[in-house]
């Protein structure tokens, strides 16, 4: 359901339909958001969480265009409200809608750390990174309240297995006594996201996320602790913050990262009509131009699907891009590396500290 209104502090501005589900249904926000267009009053746009309880918690990542082969999730759906988010189609593997479900339906994973602690303790398993999260924000603002993440940290400090974290909030600062007990033994990095250097891009573009100057002082923090950093410039959106990859670049690495990576925004499945939708109704004096640059750089298509291809983008726009890219590791990343995590540790501690004895 969308309407012609801009929904304040909402990335999607509509419910797609799901794709998985034969009948479309309207929720009570739905009708409630009926009502106030008929003047009454309205869904007062509240976020639901709820609790799931799955078996498994870490997952392995068997696409060829993700850089990481394992991930966790302590959290599905984010109430961040990214607007590009690829995460977005997997809410619709649970019934829901990957536009405002996706954002005001959280499902919360409580047993995550047992379940974590059940997986690198198999005598089958062998240290390998796990990444937090590989889908949602494992910093999101239900963290603040479930302390997931924070759970799950002390399973990897306790078993010296290595992590990765990927975040764009500042919350992360808040367990930065154990990411400085992990970075000890080199067992953390962190990839923090910045998309761009404009307050008011962020705002319409990743509405409920922590604030520009917020993620350049997480940055710095954690690199004045010593703690790896890398700098996510992504998704780069062309005619949005394509423009900013240089001064990005250089900012990041002003504050502390040791390296930066960057994806072309890629609108698969119900997300290429979320954006679409958005982009009308926010800018829609350039949205023409935005969605015909975004095609270009994936072979014509909003939607591109292409196992293998999707994430390595192509076209001049494109070109440009990744030339920018290169320009910004020579300039501003020279002699910096991102280190390997290490892997070693972990099958001393697998039955605990005390097997060492």
């Amino acid at each position: 359901m969308s309407t012609g209104k801009f929904l304040k502090g909402r990335g999607a501005q509509q419910n797609t339909d799901n794709r998985f589900l034969k009948h479309v249904y309207e929720t009570r926000e739905d009708f409630l958001e009926f009502c106030r267009l008929e003047g009454e009053e309205a869904d007062h746009n509240k976020t639901a969480y709820i609790p799931i309880y799955p078996k498994s918690i870490v997952n392995k990542v068997e696409s060829p265009d993700v850089g990481m082969q394992y991930s966790m999730n302590p959290y599905q759906g984010c109430e961040h409200g990214c607007v590009y988010c690829y995460a977005r189609n997997m809410h619709e593997y649970w019934g829901y809608s990957a536009g405002l479900d996706f954002e005001r339906r959280i499902l919360i994973k409580k047993a995550a750390p047992e379940l974590l602690e059940a997986k690198i303790k198999s005598k089958r398993w062998k240290a390998q990174t796990i990444v937090l999260s590989g889908n949602t924000d494992c910093y999101q603002p239900a963290e603040q309240k479930y302390q997931i993440t924070r759970k799950c940290l002390e399973v990897f400090l306790k078993y010296r297995h290595p992590v990765g974290i990927i975040t764009k909030n500042a919350l992360v600062l808040r367990d930065l006594d154990i990411l400085k007990e992990l970075n000890e033994n080199r067992l953390v990095n962190v990839n923090i996201s910045v998309t761009s250097l404009s307050e008011k891009t962020r705002r319409i573009l990743e509405p409920r996320t922590a604030s520009i100057n917020k993620r350049l002082k997480t940055i710095k923090v954690l690199s004045e602790n010593n703690i790896p950093i890398n700098a996510m410039l992504a998704p780069i959106i062309p005619g949005i913050n394509s423009h900013e990859l240089l001064s990005l670049a250089k900012t990041v690495a002003d504050h502390g990262a040791l390296s930066f990576g960057l994806t072309v925004v890629r609108l698969n499945g119900a997300i290429g009509q979320i954006f679409e939708d958005w982009i009308r109704k926010t800018m829609p004096d350039r949205a023409e131009k935005v969605l015909h640059q975004i095609q270009d750089c994936h072979g014509g298509s909003l939607n591109d699907s292409r196992f293998g291809s999707r994430m390595k983008v192509e076209g001049k726009i494109a070109q440009q891009i990744h030339e920018m890219a290169q320009i910004a590791k020579k300039r501003y990343f020279k002699n910096r590396t991102f280190p390997l995590l290490n892997t070693k540790l972990h099958e001393a501690y697998k039955d605990g500290p005390m097997k060492l004895f």
